[in-house]
Formats: C-alpha cells, structure tokens, sequence
C-alpha cells in the first residue's frame, strides 16, 4: 500500500519496483486507487476510475478536490464487493501494489484508510504499508520534521508493518541524505532551532531598521524552541521512523527496499518449488547414463 504527499514519487515507485520484479522473473500487479489520476508510468491490473472518478464526485455533489477525494475513498469502501471481485481474478500468492490518492489526511486523520486495509486482512492479505517522502525536503529541516511526523501519524493511525522510503535520491545530495538520516531526532531539533534563530533573529532586525526602534526584542523565539524540542521529543520517543533511500538508477538500492517489503508480506513462504519441465524431464530419462 503505497502512500505520501502528492508528488513525492508514488507512481514512479510502483513503476520501477514493476520492472525490477520483471527483470527478476517475478509480476507484480499494480492497482491504482487513486480517483483523481490522469497517466499512469506503469501496466495497471485495474483502476478505482472504473468505480468512480474525482471528477464526477466534485461535479455531481458540488466538492472541491479534498472534499471528492475523502467521499471516492468513503464510496470505495461503501461498494468494497468491487474490490473483492476484482482481487479475486488472483491467485494467493500474486504480489500486488496499491498505488494510493496523495491527499495525506486519509492516512493520519480519516478512518477511511484504515478501513480499506481491515478489509484486506480479513481477505487474508498480507498487508505492508510503503510511506514516500521527498528527498528533496532535506534541504529544508521544517519539511523533513513535518514529513516525518505525517509518517509517523500514517503509521500510527493505519497500524501496519511500515517502509519509510526517501524518494528520489537521484536528485537529491547523497551526503546531504545520508547526514540527515544519521542524526537523532534531538539533534535534528537542536538545527532547526539554529535556523529558526537566525530567520527570526533576520526577521527583528528588518522590524526594527523600518520601525527605527533598535531595542526591540522578540517574543516568539522562546515558544517556538519550546515546540520543537516537543515535537522531536514525540519523533523520537516513538523510535518507529526510519527511511530507507530510493534511487531509481540502482538496482541494488531497488532490491533493498522489495527485500524489506518481501520480509513484511512473508511473500514466497508458502510457494511451492516450481517442478521442472516435463520436457526437460524426458530428456533427463532418455539420456544414457554415464558410467564412467
């Protein structure tokens, strides 16, 4: 079940793990069940706009996008023998992958989800839940914390087995990412108060050069370290969020995270050993033995 903010990577994630498993001799079905999506990057298995699509919901109840995309996911569940009866066209052991709507409230604050997901545990799914965040948003600490504090409420509300991945890593700075990814939480809090003191300390003196008062003094700083040592306190008190980096151009970095994922669903444990072929049967029986 693959989730995170809109425009993270999602549909590029399902596309490349596809083509890994492809190139591996494995399939990998991928679903869309996002209402609202256009193209797709990879071969889908089948597609929620068949049920209902963004665009009807908002035109025929009079939603904006938010709105129409928590009411697709509330009929999904409503008319969930949709969903049965296409996952029925599967045997037990296939390997499929949601590729889910990015509005991020229906993971961390809708029950919606989470009911979709109790439905699949009940079909006897394995069931691993796939967090993307942007790498990108290394470069800005605020962005990363707030990311990973949506991880973190996604996991907490949907309570399933969790990969947190850092999408594209192949834009991003590598020692940039890897810096970040072996900070503690606390000292990750400890710079982004470093830069909220200089962005305030910036933001005082334009006050006081326009209102020609050099003693003025700000307030705010005091509060706002006070919120982020609470807010790291709660990342790191928890100690369930870690990423693993994605770079689509490594097969190696691709191959992590289907190990990590394959480890979750317990996927192959109960595939039987494929038998040879019969033909390659008959030649082994009629071949001579060799004696010698």
């Amino acid at each position: 079940m693959v989730m995170g903010p809109a425009g993270v990577g999602k549909s590029t994630y399902c596309r490349v793990l596809q083509e890994h498993a492809a190139n591996s001799n494995r399939t990998i079905h991928v679903v869309n069940l996002d209402p609202a999506a256009e193209a797709f990057e990879y071969d889908v298995a089948f597609d929620i706009r068949d049920l209902i699509t963004l665009t009807d919901a908002m035109e025929e109840l009079d939603l904006g996008p938010n709105g129409g995309l928590v009411y697709c996911m509330e009929y999904l569940l409503d008319n969930i023998d949709w969903l049965k009866n296409e996952l029925d066209n599967y045997d037990e052991d296939e390997y499929i992958i949601f590729d889910c709507p990015g509005q991020v409230e229906l993971y961390s604050h809708i029950p919606v989800m989470k009911n979709v997901l109790e439905q699949l545990k009940m079909w006897d799914f394995n069931v691993c839940g796939v967090y993307a965040l942007d790498a990108t948003f290394m470069g800005d600490l605020a962005k990363f914390i707030s990311g990973t504090l949506l991880s973190l409420s996604a996991m907490v509300q949907l309570e399933l087995p969790h990969i947190n991945v850092l999408t594209k890593c192949d834009l991003a700075d590598m020692e940039e990412v890897e810096s970040f990814l072996d900070m503690d939480n606390l000292s990750l809090a400890a710079s982004m108060q470093g830069k909220i003191q200089g962005r305030i300390g910036l933001y005082s003196r334009e006050i006081n050069l326009e209102n020609g008062n050099k003693n003025r003094k700000t307030s705010n700083l005091p509060k706002l370290e006070r919120l982020t040592n609470v807010i790291a306190e709660v990342i790191d008190e928890f100690s369930m969020v870690g990423f693993i980096p994605l770079n689509i151009n490594d097969e190696e970095s691709i191959g992590l995270i289907m190990q990590h994922a394959d480890y979750i669903t317990q996927y192959g444990e109960n595939i039987e050993p494929k038998q040879p072929a019969d033909e390659y049967m008959d030649e082994e029986i009629d071949a001579p033995y060799n004696l010698g």
